[in-house]
């Protein structure tokens, strides 16, 4: 059985020994892909340093994060796109919009998020997208660029029935994480209702822990248990689940 971790910060964890027991944990329960997002200029070496400590198992992506498009932001995202030529990397993310911390952002916000769009489209890559209390202006902004070279996956997706069917309809993965574990959060609901071909599954680690963990600090190897809910929601086995979701990864990411 093979599982893909579309999206971690694993790299937060920088004490060795507790790292490498992180990763031990991933092997010991199928999960030998794991899809690293940046933040913002200072956590790119992070990722670096697991990837070239793990090559086998982490794949970096690089992005500038809503939350972290400020005053000054042209510049941040030059440093970031200064690191391209020293890995190769496989996605742009997290790029989207938040709205749930600052709403007086949105519009350079939605600036950066299509000057990362057309680096996407540049590099032929696709995007990780972060999207919170803002779907409509993620949409839109989507729809405006949409086309064969555009694709990617709406990272911890939370949506609705129609917004998932929205989403795949543009040619996105929904990415399904830990809160589809949660008893009162409705997302179960929702991915019961879509297809396993449209869903890649991920953590998030250390946000966003599944039941039964949740309150404690998430890790990538915690990936079992939202695969082992896909599953029941599905009424499917694991390894059906593991292997739908690790292909459709490979379509994404090309790897």
């Amino acid at each position: 059985m093979l599982l893909t971790d579309t999206h971690t910060h694993l790299y937060y964890e920088t004490d060795n020994t507790k790292r490498d027991g992180l990763i031990q944990r991933c092997r010991e329960n199928s999960i030998h892909r794991l899809f690293l997002p940046n933040v913002d200029a200072t956590s790119v070496p992070k990722v670096y340093a697991l990837t070239e400590a793990y090559p086998d198992m982490c794949f970096p992506m690089l992005g500038l994060h809503p939350c972290d498009v400020k005053a000054g932001w042209e510049q941040e995202l030059d440093e970031i796109k200064s690191f391209h030529n020293q890995h190769k990397i496989y996605a742009i993310g997290e790029i989207g919009i938040d709205l749930y911390w600052d709403k007086t952002t949105l519009d350079i916000q939605i600036q950066a998020f299509r000057k990362q769009i057309a680096w996407a489209k540049s590099l032929k890559l696709p995007i990780v997208i972060h999207c919170r209390d803002a779907f409509d202006q993620v949409f839109e902004v989507l729809q405006q660029e949409q086309g064969e070279d555009l694709r990617g996956i709406f990272h911890c997706f939370t949506g609705t029935v129609e917004q998932a069917e929205q989403v795949v309809a543009l040619g996105f993965y929904l990415g399904i994480g830990g809160v589809v574990t949660y008893k009162n959060s409705g997302l179960d609901k929702v991915v019961e209702q879509v297809d396993l071909k449209h869903i890649v599954l991920e953590t998030d680690s250390p946000y966003l822990t599944p039941v039964p963990y949740r309150g404690k600090p998430n890790e990538s190897s915690y990936l079992i248990y939202v695969a082992q809910k896909v599953a029941d929601l599905h009424q499917t086995d694991l390894e059906t689940v593991a292997t739908t979701t690790t292909e459709n990864s490979k379509k994404v990411f090309g790897v």
